[in-house]
Order: structure tokens, then sequence, then C-alpha cells
């Protein structure tokens, strides 16, 4: 995006993210959100705005990336980090009871919505290595492909795209 050419991303962030999540881990809590929540590939999920839906959300991007799709546990990573920021996002700043979650895969491609009733949209700033927040977007916008934000008649969709491989 304009400003950032050049900026390095922050590595302490992931890193930490990475030591507290093991996709190669059963993780049998990642399938009872799919039993309890419903499958963000079929249908959007609606989950409640609140802090701890973040971690459902991760669970649920966990299931569909590494199990349903059958992608690297590198790019399941990636993913389940950019889901948590932009539920991050939602629910920090969108005043929402409710967002949605919704997945998608066509050939060479994942992406991943969250929808919001907001209208306000997302800012990317530019971030500094001793930066405490405010680096959400700026991971999203590394890691992913591409991203951007579909205003609806009562809300937002903010997206983002990467790509796969296709066996």
């Amino acid at each position: 995006m304009a400003g950032l050419e050049g900026i390095e991303q922050p590595r302490g962030h992931s890193r930490a993210a990475a030591a507290r999540w093991s996709p190669a881990v059963e993780d049998e809590q990642a399938l009872r959100a799919l039993e309890l929540f419903g499958n963000p590939t079929e249908a959007e999920v609606p989950l409640p705005s609140r802090p701890e839906s973040a971690a459902t959300a991760r669970r649920l991007a966990q299931v569909v990336v590494l199990r349903t799709w059958r992608l690297t546990p590198k790019l399941t990573e990636d993913a389940v980090l950019l889901v948590s920021e932009l539920v991050g996002n939602a629910v920090r700043h969108t005043g929402a009871r409710v967002f949605g979650l919704r997945m998608r895969r066509r050939p060479g491609w994942i992406r991943v919505e969250v929808r919001d009733p907001s209208r306000g949209l997302p800012c990317l700033m530019p971030v500094q290595e001793m930066d405490v927040s405010g680096r959400g977007l700026f991971l999203v916008d590394k890691l992913s492909d591409r991203w951007g934000v579909d205003l609806l008649p009562r809300g937002k969709t903010t997206w983002f795209e990467m790509r796969v491989a296709d066996r």
C-alpha cells in the first residue's frame, strides 16, 4: 500500500504467535468449534463480537485450511494469524454485537472474509518497530497476496486472499 514501501515487518509479533500455535498438533477444540458454530466454507458463521471469539475464529480457520483444504502448515499459520487480525479489528473498532466469518477456495486462491455492520473503513497505518498495537492491517498487507474492503448496504466485508498451490 502507499507509503509502506521499504518498511520491513517487525518479526517479534509473528514469532510469538508461531510459538503458541502449532498446526501439526491435533486440535480437538478446532473440531469442536466446527461442530458448534458451523463450517465457514458452507455459509457465513456468525460469532459474538467479544475478544474470546478470536480464538473460535482461529480454530475454525485452522481446521478448514489444514484439514479440509489440506494446505501447508506455514500457509495455515499465516491464514490463522490474519483471521485473528481481521476479527480483532471487527471486535475492537466496529461496536458490532455480531460479526460473520466466511472462507472460500477457488483454483489457486483462498479467501477469508469478516463481515461487520459498521461502514467505517479500516486504515492501514505505517508501524514502527517498538509499536505495541496497530499492526493488524500491516500484517494482513504483508502476509496476504491481496486484501480489501467491500462496502455493503449495511456494513462491510474486510477480506484477504492468499495464493495456494493446487494439487
